[in-house]
């Protein structure tokens, strides 16, 4: 199996925390030169001193805010005047948790900036590159939600599910071109993302943490929480030569937790 991503170069998404920063370390170790973007220049310093480099390759970083698109358009319109890359990972923290009957207009439409609108610019600013290459892997880390939603979440579930018809579409736009584009969807996650979830439903609930924490696994068959790194471990696996023909797939990386297939 062709798991070599020497010679290739990945932009990593939402890279200094969680599964994005795993994934932007499992990359590396593939042999990809990765390319992380995020909005914390302080915290991109130290993950990129971090990333492994078997092959001698060279990292970097791009400083961009997705709450902010026109900023992403900016940095990726300077990043491809000089390089291009052949993989894409987009990954960036989930909105606010809350009912949808409860969100104003301006929570959807933040959202659905931060989370398509980006991943459209930076789509349409790389692939031309891939298309030269005849190499292009697109990876969106979404959420099991676009499968089922998860209560309390409105605004997340809505809005994944644009994303997840989105890079399907894209997928049958671009398959043609050596391109693919799938989606990884994480169940419930060891991250930060998802402590700040289950201490606001425990605060809004009146139940502990740690009872939320439990209730948590206790859906999950495989019965404990994923590990960023096995997130990381299957979009890895999407962007190499072996998956060359995946194309269009939602991934549920969930211990089993989703109710349908």
């Amino acid at each position: 199996m062709n798991l070599d991503l020497n010679g290739k170069r990945a932009i990593v998404c939402g890279s200094t925390r969680g599964i994005g920063r795993a994934t932007a370390h499992e990359l590396a170790a593939l042999g990809a030169s990765v390319v992380l973007l995020a909005r914390n220049e302080k915290k991109l310093e130290e993950v990129v001193k971090e990333l492994p480099s078997p092959h001698g390759q060279e990292h970097r970083y791009l400083v961009a805010d997705f709450s902010n698109p026109e900023q992403v358009e900016s940095v990726i319109s300077e990043f491809v005047r000089e390089s291009m890359a052949h993989i894409l990972i987009n990954n960036t923290g989930g909105p606010p948790g809350g009912e949808a009957i409860d969100a104003d207009n301006a929570s959807f439409l933040k959202a659905f900036e931060a989370h398509l609108i980006c991943n459209q610019i930076l789509v349409r600013a790389l692939v031309p590159g891939m298309r030269a290459e005849g190499y292009g892997r697109i990876v969106n880390i979404i959420s099991t939600s676009v499968k089922a939603p998860i209560r309390g979440l409105g605004v997340s579930n809505t809005i994944r599910g644009a994303v997840a018809n989105w890079a399907k579409t894209l997928s049958m736009e671009l398959g043609p071109f050596g391109i693919t584009v799938n989606n990884v969807l994480p169940g419930a996650t060891d991250t930060d993302r998802l402590e700040e979830i289950m201490r606001a439903t425990a605060e809004k609930t009146g139940r502990s943490f740690d009872e939320v924490r439990a209730a948590t696994i206790a859906d999950i068959p495989a019965g404990r929480l994923a590990l960023a790194e096995e997130v990381a471990a299957a979009a890895a696996f999407l962007v190499t030569p072996a998956a060359a023909f995946i194309n269009g797939i939602n991934l549920p990386v969930d211990g089993g937790r989703t109710p349908s297939l």
